[in-house]
């Protein structure tokens, strides 16, 4: 690239035409380390990118974030969720739809889903499924060198240059098939990336995990015959599907990309959001690639939205499965929704990880994803995921059995008829236990302290835990403490029985940890989370500054 204070990119076949390279790079500054590898990613013409999406959207992006605060205001004051009147025309009408499936998207019955780390990225690319949802968000730590080498690993796994060797074990990509189409998933609209400031300001997450992915791959993607897909999270209106259309758009004309190339697949993993799904495909339209069931996103968010109102009072996590008269709602929408536009709906995770000392016990956890699945692809699911790849051949099992086209979007649910109270019915048969409130705070410690180490996908009692379980643990938590819930046993929940609890456990899981564990200060900031007084709207906000390295002081890497 030319040092003229005006050049023309054309790195890696990107065409964009004259820019100010020296104004852009204005007052944009790296705080985190790089090296050779990773500048390749992080090269000067990407961070001009980011820095153009930053300054273009991020405006919209925190009146947005506002907009959910004056949300949550309405629903404190007890008022509920409801279909939105001014919307009702794009509901209403049959006439349109979203786009075909793009390449890679046919077929998606079986997704595999985890981290971005390069033992990972190849194990999961290696597995017999159709995708691999590679992610930036739940399932990872956002330390710069998960972020950053993640983008790294990427890359390299899209040129097929990822192999690697770890001791004596060699990792290397399956040469046998095709691999499994690769869908990033970026951070939420509310996370930010510290270790990259525009004007004083930290970028979005979001534009930064997906504007280093499309810069360096989309024309690459394009080429091996798929494209750039992403898994777009935690939205919780229409017009933050907008935003994402937006950004689409001028990324595909910056460099000269054919507009809907990109695709999304929206987790519907809100309350919010339930409520707006048709909205939500229309504003994406020529990029949609359908909705998932995020499902304790989904549990989570309607605590989260409603936690002021007792009438919303859920008992044990254990008691609120799939069939609960929310979540059956929730499904049974979401299907119907995607249909009617003719894009995908996919179903949710199976957090289930082998037992392999227990063959008893294996056996019935791997009974309960096959009827997971079964009831998945017959409530007519396109494709579920799975977060370990010894999940997938039952995956694969039920859905080929049950569902022997590539999708079955024919499947039309014309029977279903949804209300706003169907979505918001909380009667859950269930009881609140201390056996219950122990696992939560069990779920919550150990997740949190995994966090901290920048490990952002933990085995828990043999189910892959990741930041949603965290979010139901201690929003149930602050729930049944804000409300004086009784558990079974006839002690009410208050703050001194929690935080004595808390206590308990975390003593109890320190003692059986390493030296050098993070227990200590994950109690520390669950105890703020579960007296039914401060409530933080994402564990992984509250608890980012601890896993940065940026101050004031920081020096900023030289461009």
């Amino acid at each position: 690239m030319s040092h003229s204070a005006t050049s023309t990119l054309r790195e890696a076949g990107h065409k964009i035409g004259p820019v100010n390279v020296d104004q852009v790079l204005k007052d944009v500054n790296i705080l985190g380390s790089l090296d050779d590898k990773t500048r390749k990613i992080l090269n000067k013409e990407a961070i001009v990118f980011l820095a153009v999406l930053h300054r273009t959207f991020n405006g919209t992006r925190k009146a947005l974030l506002q907009r959910r605060v004056i949300r949550q205001a309405e629903l404190d004051k007890g008022n509920l969720l409801d279909f939105l009147p001014e919307t009702k025309h794009v509901r209403e009408n049959d006439a349109w739809r979203g786009p075909p499936p793009a390449p890679g998207l046919v077929d998606r019955r079986t997704e595999i889903t985890g981290p971005t780390d390069r033992k990972m990225v190849v194990n999961a690319l290696n597995a017999d499924v159709w995708t691999y949802m590679a992610d930036f968000e739940d399932s990872s730590a956002p330390t710069w060198d998960n972020m950053i080498n993640g983008q790294v690993n990427l890359y390299d796994a899209i040129r097929k240059q990822v192999d690697f060797k770890q001791g004596e074990k060699e990792y290397k990509l399956r040469t046998d098939r095709k691999l499994p189409t690769l869908i990033a998933r970026a951070r939420g609209w509310h996370l930010e990336e510290k270790h990259m400031t525009v004007d004083g300001e930290p970028i979005s997450g979001s534009l930064f995990d997906f504007g280093l992915y499309f810069f360096n791959n989309a024309e690459e993607l394009v080429n091996r015959g798929t494209g750039p897909y992403y898994y777009l999270p935690k939205m919780e209106s229409h017009l933050e599907a907008r935003l994402w259309n937006d950004v689409f758009n001028l990324a595909q004309d910056y460099i000269g990309m054919r507009r809907g190339t990109i695709r999304g697949t929206v987790l519907i993993e809100t309350i919010p959001a339930a409520f707006e799904m048709d909205e939500i495909i229309y504003e994406l339209r020529d990029h949609s690639a359908g909705l998932n069931c995020g499902r304790w996103d989904y549990i989570f968010s309607v605590i989260k939205r409603f936690r002021q109102n007792p009438d919303f009072v859920l008992p044990d996590r254990s008691s609120v499965t799939m069939t609960v008269p929310f979540m059956d709602a929730y499904v049974k929408l979401l299907i119907k929704t995607c249909h009617r536009r003719g894009v995908h709906a996919m179903g949710g995770m199976a957090a289930q990880i082998p037992i392999k000392n227990d063959a008893e016990a294996n056996e019935k956890a791997m009974d309960g994803v096959r009827a997971d699945k079964l009831r998945e692809v017959r409530a007519g699911h396109d494709g579920t995921w799975v977060a370990h790849p010894a999940l997938a051949s039952i995956a694969n099992e039920v859905f080929n059995t049950h569902m022997p086209t590539p999708n079955q979007m024919h499947v039309r649910r014309e029977d279903v008829h949804i209300t706003a109270n169907d979505l918001l019915n909380m009667n859950v048969p269930g009881k609140i236990t201390e056996e219950g409130i122990r696992k939560n705070l069990n779920i919550g410690l150990g997740y949190m302290e995994g966090w901290l180490r920048g490990v952002g996908c933990v085995p828990i009692n043999y189910l892959m835990e990741d930041a949603a379980t965290a979010e139901v643990s201690r929003s149930q938590l602050w729930q049944w403490v804000k409300h004086g819930a009784p558990t079974s046993e006839g002690k009410k929940v208050d703050k001194a029985y929690a935080l004595r609890l808390l206590h308990e456990q975390t003593e109890e899981l320190e003692k059986n940890a390493p030296k050098g564990n993070k227990y200590q200060v994950a109690a520390k900031y669950f105890a703020t989370q579960v007296t039914g007084e401060d409530y933080a709207e994402f564990l992984t906000s509250l608890l980012y500054n601890e896993i940065t390295n940026v101050s004031d002081k920081t020096p900023a890497a030289k461009l």
